[in-house]
């Protein structure tokens, strides 16, 4: 498979992925209280939002590399 392909085709599924999910969450652990031995923490969900146009942007341009990249010049 050609490198244009491949390129392509992550960036079509790119796009349905940020289409689908609209964001990125993730969770980190954050420390409440440190008594000696004892210490106390909380996980706190934080959320990394993904524009609508990202999804657009990488669907488009998928979809424009896979119709034009196997174009061969003479």
């Amino acid at each position: 498979m050609k490198l244009a392909t491949i390129l392509a085709i992550g960036l079509i599924v790119l796009g349905i992925v940020a289409f689908a999910y609209q964001g990125i969450t993730y969770t980190t652990r954050e420390k409440v209280a440190d008594l000696g031995p004892l210490q106390v923490t909380t996980e706190k969900t934080n959320r990394l939002p993904l524009p609508p146009i990202v999804g657009a942007v990488a669907l488009v341009g998928g979809l424009g590399l896979l119709i034009f990249g196997n174009k061969k010049t003479d």
